[in-house]
């Protein structure tokens, strides 16, 4: 099938499943997309297993192994989600956060990777190189399914600046903290950034993680001053999806950071373009349109990630490595969530409930299976991508449908700075 086909067919799926949701289900819209996929998917699996004469299994399987969904997402859909999430998140209730938002989203990241990372390996007997990547892979919250849930908690807005800016953050270093051990776990053999030593390590940390704020904040900034001398709705937001577009890429070719740039520059041109760069009408317009953006690619996120179970390989071990993976996960989650806050609270008082909150609120996503799915070929990659789903699906599914309601009753209280 050709790109535009496949864009069709997800774009009509996506559309007809949100519908049965929204008829039948009645759940929130992406995790209703993403059971109703799931089902479908699973249904097939079941008809072929009964009529394999019929082959559809063998047919969705090579349709989905044309969607190459690691990069659709990591080098494609996922800058313009960053941009669109952190487009709506004020620098002014960041920079009130910034300590609790720094600390989780560095050593929280690193602290859940060595928890994770140790516990798999001695869970499943892998090197514990390996091991740590897994736990990377499934360490960031995924803020396309934490920025959906947080629309249906009516939060304090410290707690949910907390959550959205942690989301977002931690998703780029993370990415980060990837390519990094994948290029010690792998050598070269880990992608064009690859790298044995230690030492190159650093520096690949550093060259992504600072060259791709510098280049979102000065991108940002530029279209700032473009935008600054034009009065046209139209074309401002059509900047805007330039910058996000162009941006990316061109991140990816710089060989830094995507993510974080998509970050910053969705940041400063949230926070700068109503100071002086948008007029209310250019700002309703733009508003609009990445909202708009962001709920589309939301639904296809979601329906490719219940269709990847083609993707994923399962029997009894990999099912039950999983769901033991799913404490670990949530038991690194909590450490890396209540480490910082602990750390802070000499300075500063919280609410009781932001520990639980933001421990049950940290979704795993598609960027852990996109992730997953990029590794290059080895003996564990099955296991890996395995048990990556399986917390995914439970993380979407179950945390996902019950996390606003734990957050409306947990997180009334207010919190006080001090």
């Amino acid at each position: 099938m050709t790109l535009l086909q496949i864009t069709s067919l997800l774009i009509v799926l996506a559309g007809a499943f949100g519908a049965i949701n929204y008829l039948f289900l009645r759940l929130p819209s992406a995790i209703g997309i993403l059971i109703v996929a799931l089902a479908a998917s699973l249904g097939v699996m079941a008809l072929d297993a009964v009529l394999p004469s019929f082959g559809i299994d063998d047919e969705l399987r090579l349709l989905i192994s044309e969607i190459d969904f690691s990069e659709a997402l990591l080098e494609g859909m996922l800058g313009l989600l960053l941009f669109a999430g952190a487009l709506h998140v004020k620098i002014e209730d960041l920079r009130a956060q910034w300590r609790v938002v720094a600390l989780m989203a560095t050593i929280g990241v690193g602290l859940s990777t060595l928890i994770i990372g140790f516990g798999f390996s001695w869970l499943t007997g892998m090197p514990l190189m390996i091991a740590l990547v897994f736990g990377v892979i499934v360490t960031p919250t995924d803020p396309v399914a934490v920025l959906g849930v947080l629309r249906a908690a009516d939060l304090p807005k410290s707690l949910e600046t907390k959550i959205a800016g942690e989301s977002l953050f931690n998703d780029g270093v993370g990415y980060v903290v990837f390519l990094v051990l994948v290029g010690l776990a792998f050598g070269h053999g880990g992608g064009d950034h690859g790298g044995g030593g230690l030492s190159d390590a650093v520096i690949l940390f550093l060259q992504e993680a600072v060259g791709g704020a510098l280049l979102g904040a000065s991108l940002g900034w530029l279209t700032f001053r473009v935008m600054r001398h034009i009065d046209d709705p139209s074309l401002e937001v059509l900047l805007t999806l330039g910058l996000a577009f162009g941006g990316y890429e061109l991140a990816i070719w710089l060989h830094v950071s995507a993510p974080i740039m998509a970050v910053v520059a969705g940041l400063l041109i949230g926070h700068t373009g109503p100071k002086g760069g948008m007029s209310a009408d250019t700002r309703a317009h733009v508003d609009s349109f990445w909202t708009l953006i962001d709920e589309i690619l939301n639904a296809v996120l979601f329906l490719l990630i219940g269709f990847e179970v083609f993707a994923v390989t399962f029997d009894q071990n990999i099912l039950l490595t999983g769901a033991a993976a799913i404490a670990l996960a949530l038991f690194a989650r909590l450490a890396a969530v209540a480490v910082p806050i602990y750390a802070l609270r000499p300075f500063r008082a919280f609410s009781a409930g932001v520990i639980p909150i933001m421990t049950w609120g940290g979704l795993k996503g598609g960027i852990s299976v996109a992730l997953a799915l990029s590794l290059p070929e080895n003996e564990w990659k099955p296991l890996i991508l395995g048990a990556t789903y399986v917390i995914v699906i439970f993380s979407i599914i179950v945390q996902g449908l019950t996390v606003a309601r734990l957050a409306t009753r947990l997180g009334r209280e207010p919190e006080l700075d001090i």
